[in-house]
């Protein structure tokens, strides 16, 4: 009798099917749930990774583009006094997006960001992530415009 020739009980073969089903299952459904909220709101994320680096690198006007404010109710001198170097959201080095969700009925997404006033980004364990606050910023999925969420 040869490794070839060996046959497996019913049992064990059904048993080992049933694991390997259900294993691929878990596998799909993750693999599912992962892409999903890594590629769904990817160009919010963009929108928000562009904006952050503009504030980063001191180009403010650009920032002001991205921002995209509608009418005159948040004006260059609004935006410089919530991101310019001495404004609310200073002094920024860093950042990293935690989140982005859609709220139920909504035409934008939230999108969460850490901002940190250190560069490189703090680790969690680090003494300097003390100082590291959350933005939420609200982008509105027509035109990819940037605001606070209501």
């Amino acid at each position: 009798m040869s490794l070839l020739d060996a046959s497996e009980e019913p049992k064990s073969r059904v048993l080992r099917y049933t694991v390997s089903a259900v294993a691929l299952v878990i596998f799909v459904v993750f693999g599912a749930w992962y892409g999903w909220f890594l590629f769904f709101f990817m160009p919010e994320r963009h929108t928000v990774e562009h904006f952050m680096n503009a504030v980063i690198a001191g180009d403010l006007e650009r920032g002001y583009q991205i921002w995209k404010p509608h009418g005159t109710s948040y004006s260059f001198n609004d935006f410089n006094g919530d991101w310019g170097p001495k404004g609310y959201y200073s002094p920024l080095k860093s950042y990293r997006i935690e989140s982005a969700e859609e709220p139920k009925d909504a035409s934008g997404v939230v999108v969460v960001v850490e901002t940190s006033p250190f560069q490189p980004f703090p680790a969690g364990s680090d003494p300097n992530s003390g100082h590291n606050r959350e933005v939420r910023l609200w982008v509105e999925r027509s035109d990819q415009s940037l605001s606070f969420p209501p």
